[in-house]
């Protein structure tokens, strides 16, 4: 077992439901740019992004609720940079050390990006708003001479942006109730409240994806049939073999209540690579634009899948399998966990070639772990990378 641990429309020309526009400049550079002045205080992209786990971790959120609201910041963060640049052209002399546009496409960026971060997490988060305001004010006097005045115009694109997707989340469908039924009979899911978690997100407005049945994984073995048990069994054999090494990575990669969740794990691994990388704020906007929508729409297919299917916990086929942590009350087919993070990797590794080892590894302990801990089925793991990578691809292929 591997031993890896967390490393710590308005303006706009696009639709809602898109990520982000058709860019003038290609969407993979992935370049810094050129003499960036030396006083840049960081990317105020990470810093927004940095904020967004922090509110997730203090709000106490789900997955699934975490998910939205990092595809929602990275997606108005982009758009609103986009529109950033369109208003302040590449042309302009640079003898300053800003590269192409100078100083003042260099605070346009910025300022597109706080206001749109400050909007989209004010109406998620309204209890912060205050303090996201402040973010917001001392990101503008972070530069020399303080305020620049396109730091200050460009909030305003920034406003229009997030406008834009606070517009798309109140139509989502993410908050609807859940008005369906749960099936019974051999083999399929018993939930233990209701409703059950998720349970409209099949149908939740995605991203980049026709359907939540767009790539829906072909059906998993037959309850009680020779595929089934033998990997029931090992979910059993692991339950009763488990060390206390293995527990610790099972609980490990479960980020539980409290934390910024798995998909907080992902955004800050891409955070780390941005960083690493010394990409510019136009380049780590899209970065982020790319993965977490991917993300939520894969988490959208993966949910799809166990409403479809139903299938049973492992626990619920056998009462002698024991459990590292309490059971999701969702269906196990296929494991979200896997779905998400194979979406993830996929993205960062299209964006960080030389990273594609150590994100590999990660999504196979993301699957390992839950199998381990006695949740989920290896057809379950496989099932959800499968559609994670899927969903990566086709994001890949339709954001560019």
């Amino acid at each position: 077992m591997s031993t890896r641990f967390l490393m710590r429309s308005g303006l706009l020309a696009v639709a809602a439901a898109m990520p982000f526009a058709c860019a003038q400049e290609t969407t993979t550079p992935l370049q810094p740019s050129a003499n960036v002045a030396p006083f840049a205080t960081g990317l105020v992209t990470l810093e927004w992004q940095e904020q967004a786990r922090n509110l997730v971790a203090a709000n106490r959120l789900n997955p699934l609720q975490a998910a939205r609201v990092y595809a929602a910041l990275s997606v108005a963060q982009s758009r609103a940079l986009n529109q950033a640049d369109a208003v302040v052209p590449a042309s302009e002399a640079d003898p300053t050390g800003f590269g192409p546009g100078g100083r003042s496409r260099y605070e346009a960026r910025r300022g597109a990006v706080a206001g749109a971060s400050a909007r989209v997490l004010g109406f998620l988060f309204p209890a912060a708003a205050n303090q996201l305001e402040q973010t917001l004010n001392a990101q503008g006097d972070a530069g020399p001479g303080h305020v620049h005045p396109q730091f200050t115009s460009a909030i305003a694109m920034g406003h229009t942006a997030g406008d834009a997707m606070i517009n798309h989340l109140q139509k989502d469908g993410f908050t609807k109730p859940w008005t369906g039924t749960v099936p019974s009979g051999p083999g399929l899911w018993i939930p233990s409240a209701l409703p059950p978690a998720g349970g409209v997100l099949p149908d939740v407005t995605p991203y980049f994806l026709t359907s939540g049945s767009q790539f829906r994984p072909a059906p998993p073995p037959a309850f009680g049939s020779a595929a089934f048990n033998t990997d029931l069994n090992e979910v059993l054999t692991r339950s009763q073999n488990r060390t206390a090494d293995e527990l610790a990575f099972a609980r490990h990669w479960d980020f539980s209540t409290g934390s910024p969740t798995p998909i907080g794990f992902w955004n800050g691994v891409a955070a780390d690579y941005v960083a690493q990388s010394n990409l510019d704020e136009r380049a780590a906007t899209q970065v982020f634009a790319l993965m977490q929508p991917a993300i939520f729409d894969a988490l959208i297919g993966c949910w799809d899948a166990k409403y479809h299917y139903w299938v049973l916990r492992p626990t619920q086929a056998n009462s002698a399998i024991s459990l590292a942590f309490a059971l999701p009350n969702h269906p196990s087919f296929p494991s979200g966990h896997s779905c998400a993070s194979a979406s993830a990797a996929r993205v960062l590794t299209h964006f960080f070639p030389d990273r594609v080892g150590q994100l590999n590894g990660w999504v196979n302990d993301a699957g390992l772990s839950r199998i381990i801990a006695g949740i989920h089925y290896r057809f379950d793991i496989k099932a959800g990378e499968t559609l994670g990578r899927s969903v990566a691809d086709w994001a890949i292929a339709h954001a560019q």
